[in-house]
């Protein structure tokens, strides 16, 4: 279940030329990616069963390693778990160098740098991913390479995803889809008498017999605008907002919906009327050559304007395995980074979250999420049901 040994070179299942061209930009002559998506994205769906959920190991912790030369993806290494070794023999690895054989962080690092040291002339510079890289395992790295430029490699593994394949369009697409009918049989099955916590329990019920992972539940009921899961019991009369994250073989649908114990009033349906509004003009100038910013360009003088403007809030930002990654559209956002790609084209491929969220001091939490795919020609909407009012047992 360990050592090194040749396996049949597969074809890659990522732009490599791409991959290059961002390294050589950055300055970077040898990756070390050390995230689980990120490795997962490089090996081409491989996310270790073993450690799906957990990291953390007797004293140390899982750490992946996928070790990329620019340019020589034949010399690339994959340094994986003794756990990966089932998955090794079933031929899943595609670098013709593939070590299970550490059993924690400061081995598995120690193992990448030996074959970087091998593989790459004394004055390479190593590329990190600085969040991702556990104190000890950064100490052996700069232990093995001090002498050399090392790189945070964390902007370059961004651009890389950024634009989506058909396969993972699909993946995201059917995380969307799964995330939405959980929604809806959540609503369906709600009652007075129910608390957040047994609605959270359905949901993560529902996304899991769909196939999803389930990740997380934001709700909120009455006018509490407290979105933890807690005992707090839903009564006749109460608006409802749902936003969750269902984790489809690594890709993330994240969306939140609006439900009511009852009917809603004229107000109720104005309220999420306005908000149905600015999320489907935000998406009209969306297409391949459009600036990025042109999104809020468009949204925020809705918000602005109306007399909601004081306590509603309008946010579109990157989607895909990470939530909130490229593009990066907006640096004045909830999640802080620079807003590179307010000025920059959308491209086909790219994912976008749309969510507009009003806190009505008299209503409570009203809110839509969506997730938009930029094609050649506009945008698709994943998961676009159950976008009005849902009525509690309708």
């Amino acid at each position: 279940m360990h050592g090194t040994d040749n396996q049949a070179t597969l074809p890659l299942p990522f732009d490599s030329a791409r991959l290059d061209r961002l390294m050589d930009e950055a300055g970077i002559d040898v990756l070390l990616a050390t995230s689980k998506h990120n490795v997962q994205y490089l090996l081409g769906g491989h996310r270790s069963f073993f450690f799906d959920y957990m990291d953390a190991i007797g004293t140390s912790r899982y750490l992946p390693v996928l070790v990329y030369p620019k340019g020589r993806p034949e010399d690339a290494a994959y340094i994986g778990s003794v756990m990966e070794g089932f998955e090794k023999a079933l031929g899943r690895f595609w670098p013709t160098t593939a070590q299970t054989a550490s059993w924690g962080s400061r081995d598995a690092i120690t193992l990448a740098s030996e074959h970087a040291a091998r593989i790459a002339p004394s004055t390479a510079a190593i590329g990190i991913e600085a969040g991702f890289l556990p104190y000890d395992a950064g100490q052996v790295l700069q232990d093995a390479f001090g002498n050399r430029r090392i790189v945070d490699a964390t902007f370059v593994l961004e651009r890389l995803r950024m634009i989506k394949s058909p396969q993972e369009l699909d993946l995201l697409r059917q995380a969307s889809d799964a995330v939405i009918a959980s929604m809806g049989a959540v609503f369906a099955a709600c009652r007075p008498g129910m608390t957040k916590n047994d609605l959270v329990a359905r949901l993560r019920s529902e996304e899991v017999s769909r196939g999803l992972n389930f990740e997380y539940c934001l709700i909120t009921n009455g006018t509490d605008m407290n979105r933890a899961p807690s005992d707090r019991t839903i009564a006749e009369g109460d608006i409802m907002s749902v936003d969750s994250g269902g984790n489809y073989h690594g890709y993330i649908g994240d969306l939140c919906r609006m439900g009511m114990v009852g009917e809603p009033d004229s107000e109720l349906t104005d309220l999420l009327g306005f908000i149905e509004e600015v999320q489907m003009a935000a998406r009209k100038p969306i297409r391949p050559g459009v600036r990025g910013g042109e999104i809020f360009a468009v949204a925020e003088p809705i918000v602005e304007a109306s007399a909601h403007q004081r306590y509603t809030e309008f946010l579109a930002h990157g989607m895909g395995l990470v939530s909130h990654e490229g593009p990066r559209l907006t640096s004045t956002g909830a999640v802080p980074y620079e807003g590179y790609d307010a000025d920059r084209p959308l491209e086909a491929g790219m994912v976008i979250s749309i969510e507009t969220t009003m806190k009505h001091p008299k209503r409570g939490f009203i809110k839509l999420e969506d997730t938009v795919a930029v094609t050649a020609d506009g945008w698709e909407g994943f998961g676009d049901s159950h976008r009005g009012w849902n009525r509690a047992g309708g």
